[in-house]
């Protein structure tokens, strides 16, 4: 299946810097997010092609790589190896060597310690959490550098010549003047293999623990945000580097309000003596209360605002961070007014009295059990 082109996907230009491609995402992984469309396959797709899109144009040197070779730059299976094969740039300096001449010396791609790999996780909040910075624990699971045997994947460090590559550590192919080299999946390019693996990590010199990690989560996050923590995924092998966390953020829907951006909207119930004449009443906001003017004459499902009681605006700094600012969105509320019921006589009795003001034709009164018995006294001395 032909992928669709990046900037297509978000719906951005060549042009556009790191805060457009942010807005833009967030915007799609909030409309297509599998939470919000569930079993919905077609939307859970168009969430992962969105994502794909985002993780490649919001690293600079991916979109480089993106912008110069198309996704064949970023995806090795395009070239036809495995998982275990050549990078696009290992191809392409491979291809040159060949051609310079120099393609006939063999090149050991193992010979350097291999980065761990990158971990993902999903963070569940509530709304009213990221009203500010939050901090929350994160528990995951992750490799470890085994303590056996110290990352080395065998006790005695004893190791013999991989009989799947013969200690080359690659495979090369011959394509007319080329020649195309791919690393051994047996050894990762080592020449070796280990001789007595450790009992405890058998021999992968790493094990997987469970670790908690602590994370700030910014003021205004929302479903789909993404958050890097460089360091805190797999471990590497013993010299390099340790893979990243990606953590993604997940808010769960509110009871009272509802979010629309940095907006969040509320329906609140009011009487009809206050809609009619007004009032200033006190209504709960996502971190208290505040006060709210109902003008008079209000009618049901009429929108009022209140300043500055949403969610805090996040914006993207240049290298991709998010970043809260201080300005807040908007109370979006929608006053219901509510029908009386259970009308005491004198409620009733003014009801009425309006009814007759205003030339409206109401239902008949019900005469109560009094009203019955003054009815019948009345016809009695009719009688008389």
């Amino acid at each position: 299946m032909t992928k669709r082109d990046y900037y297509e996907v978000l719906g951005v230009t060549k042009d556009s810097n790191t805060e457009d491609i942010e807005r833009a995402y967030r915007k799609l992984a909030r409309q297509h997010h599998p939470d919000r469309n569930i079993g919905d396959s077609e939307a859970e797709g168009k969430f992962k092609e969105v994502t794909e899109a985002h993780e490649v144009l919001i690293s600079v040197e991916k979109r480089e790589r993106y912008d110069r070779y198309g996704h064949a730059g970023l995806d090795p299976t395009d070239t036809g190896f495995g998982p275990g094969g050549s990078s696009f740039q290992d191809i392409v300096s491979d291809l040159f060597s060949a051609f310079m001449g120099s393609g006939g010396q063999a090149r050991k791609r193992g010979s350097s310690a291999r980065r761990g790999n990158d971990r993902r996780h999903i963070v569940d909040l509530q709304l009213h959490e990221v009203v500010t910075e939050v901090k929350k624990s994160v528990t995951l699971r992750r490799m470890e550098q085994c303590g056996d045997c110290g990352g080395k994947g065998t006790k005695n460090g004893k190791r013999i010549t991989c009989v799947q590559c013969a200690g080359r550590g690659e495979f090369s192919q011959r394509q007319g003047f080329f020649e195309l080299r791919q690393t051994c999946p047996r050894c990762q390019g080592e020449g070796t293999v280990i001789a007595d693996p450790c009992g405890k990590c058998k021999g992968d010199g790493r094990v997987e623990v469970s670790r908690t990690v602590e994370v700030k989560i910014p003021a205004g996050a929302d479903t789909g945000l993404r958050l890097l923590l460089p360091g805190e995924g797999d471990a590497g092998q013993p010299g390099a580097e340790r893979g990243d966390l990606e953590l993604l953020v997940r808010i769960a829907d509110h009871q009272d309000f509802q979010r629309d951006g940095i907006h969040l909207v509320s329906a609140y119930p009011v009487s009809f003596s206050q809609a009619a004449l007004g009032a200033t009443i006190e209504i709960p906001t996502i971190t208290g209360t505040a006060p709210l003017e109902i003008p008079k004459g209000a009618q049901s499902h009429t929108e009022l605002r209140i300043a500055g009681e949403g969610m805090p605006e996040l914006r993207v700094d240049r290298r991709g961070q998010p970043v809260a600012n201080s300005r807040r969105g908007d109370l979006r509320v929608l006053i219901v007014v509510e029908t009386p019921r259970n009308l005491t006589e004198r409620q009733e009795e003014l009801l009425r009295e309006l009814a007759e003001i205003e030339h409206k034709q109401v239902s008949a009164p019900k005469a109560g059990f009094l009203g019955k018995l003054k009815g019948w006294f009345a016809h009695g001395d009719d009688k008389k």
